[in-house]
């Protein structure tokens, strides 16, 4: 089974709700390796007929610097939806370039114990977390 979500923060948002209910309800597709997740590009970018795709603004960043004087385009992928049959293939489907992440047990439970706080129907956690870390928020995608 593979989790394919949008790069963003919304696409971690639901990659957070899929593998909670993984975790609360398929554990043994978890525990025997059969979860994955599918890592897509955030960032196309286009320097004259060269083509380099970022999976993070660090990796953008990175990027331009290396390609600094040069001409280039930047796409940003708000969605999966916006790439073309290709691209998706290229970056994501093709299993000799794709990246993918196996789940571990440890990983759905951070997931799960992140949905009960943020989540979940006890309102103190939820307002705890966003006291305690208010003040350290540096990329805010709204």
């Amino acid at each position: 089974m593979i989790i394919m979500t949008d790069a963003d923060v919304d696409g971690s948002h639901i990659r957070t709700l899929l593998l909670t209910f993984f975790f609360r309800n398929m554990l043994s597709l978890i525990e025997d390796g059969h979860l994955y997740i599918a890592q897509p590009p955030l960032y196309r970018i286009q320097s004259g007929k060269e083509h380099h795709y970022a999976y993070s603004d660090q990796e953008k960043d990175k990027l331009l610097k290396k390609l600094d004087g040069k001409s280039v385009a930047i796409q940003r992928y708000k969605g999966l939806g916006e790439m073309n049959p290709e691209q998706l293939w290229e970056t994501t489907m093709n299993p000799a370039g794709r990246t993918m992440l196996r789940v571990s047990v440890e990983d759905a439970l951070r997931a799960d114990e992140t949905f009960n706080v943020l989540m979940g129907e006890n309102v103190q956690p939820r307002k705890h977390f966003i006291q305690s870390h208010a003040k350290n928020v540096r990329n805010l995608d709204i």
